[in-house]
């Protein structure tokens, strides 16, 4: 006799991939991690084939072969637009995973681990910027959150990028004095943004390294240094800004809610900029409660699994005391 597997979660990034194979009750039946999803570098169908591996490893785990009639719930990066949604849905459907597929933007995997019921809103402040909320009713809202052709900044990409431009500045009498023009060439033991220019442009320093300035740039805003203060001060108003326009379209301003903030930048708990956010969306949520989520993002694909199947709320709580 076959395993039963009712929900087959899947949290995909950009970096990795999580699988969880979970049962009728919500026991977790077998787990496995992964590379990371990305359709855009390599098209649908590789990337499919990046979670078909991991899905395997999971099976692999398994006592007996496994039946895999149950629901997909899969929340994926580079999963932006409802278009892209459908289109992975399909690939998905394709490969005969389950009798069901639902493909959700992974923001909806951060913010669905952090709250009870499927109500709240989360904003992501990864190597990019993204905010989704949700009801219980099936609303939701969302932004396409594809950088600044959607109208987003900021992000820790973002604000590495700001960075090096008021840096640049700084040292050549463009732009206003900032401690970012020594602190950001130290980073990488150079002594000048003109050698860190050159360092990048030639490719001595790789291009994807620039994200480790974003801590620098914290840092520095952290010892006092205007310019780059005032990057963390604009980054708390994009985050608010998002999550009260997510907030309003669902008629959740006034409401008791949960505000989750989630993603390396928002994770690493800065006080200039998370005590900001919290202060500034007082000011228009009131009642809202913000925290950071420290549960993994696969749980919240699971329990959108676990929603969609219709199983009781002792299913969702084993499945949630299986991550505590």
């Amino acid at each position: 006799m076959g395993v039963n597997v009712s929900v087959v979660a899947i949290d995909a990034g950009n970096s990795k991939t999580d699988v969880a194979l979970i049962g009728e009750d919500g026991t977790v039946l077998a787990t496995a991690r992964g590379g990371g999803f990305q359709p855009p570098a390599i098209g649908v169908e590789a990337a499919i084939d990046v979670l078909a591996g991991v899905l395997a490893r999971a099976v692999a785990e398994l006592p007996a072969p496994p039946v895999l009639s149950g629901h997909v719930s899969a929340c994926l990066a580079n999963a932006d637009l409802p278009v892209e949604e459908a289109e992975l849905a399909a690939a998905l459907e394709s490969r005969g995973w389950g009798a069901s597929v639902e493909v959700r933007n992974d923001t909806f995997a951060i913010l669905r681990a952090g709250v009870d019921e499927p109500r709240g809103v989360a904003v992501v402040c990864g190597a990019g910027i993204n905010c989704v909320g949700m009801t219980p009713d099936g609303r939701t809202a969302r932004f396409p959150a594809i950088g600044r052709i959607s109208g987003d900044w900021g992000g820790g990409s973002g604000l590495a990028e700001e960075a090096l431009w008021f840096a640049a500045r700084a040292e050549d009498g463009r732009g206003e004095a900032s401690e970012l023009a020594r602190a950001l060439p130290r980073h990488f033991g150079l002594d000048s943004m003109y050698g860190l220019i050159e360092a990048l442009h030639r490719g001595a320093i790789p291009l994807g390294r620039r994200h480790e300035l974003t801590p620098v740039l914290f840092a520095t805003a952290e010892a006092g240094d205007p310019v780059a203060a005032a990057l963390v001060k604009r980054q708390a108003h994009e985050v608010v800004a998002m999550a009260s326009v997510a907030l309003d379209r669902l008629d959740l301003l006034e409401e008791e809610v949960p505000v989750l903030l989630g993603g390396s930048v928002l994770a690493a708990r800065h006080p200039q900029l998370n005590d900001r956010i919290a202060a500034l969306l007082a000011a228009r949520a009131p009642k809202a409660e913000v925290r950071v989520v420290s549960e993994p993002p696969v749980l919240g694909a699971a329990l959108l699994g676990l929603d969609r199947t219709g199983v009781g709320p002792k299913a969702h709580r084993r499945l949630r005391a299986r991550y505590a």
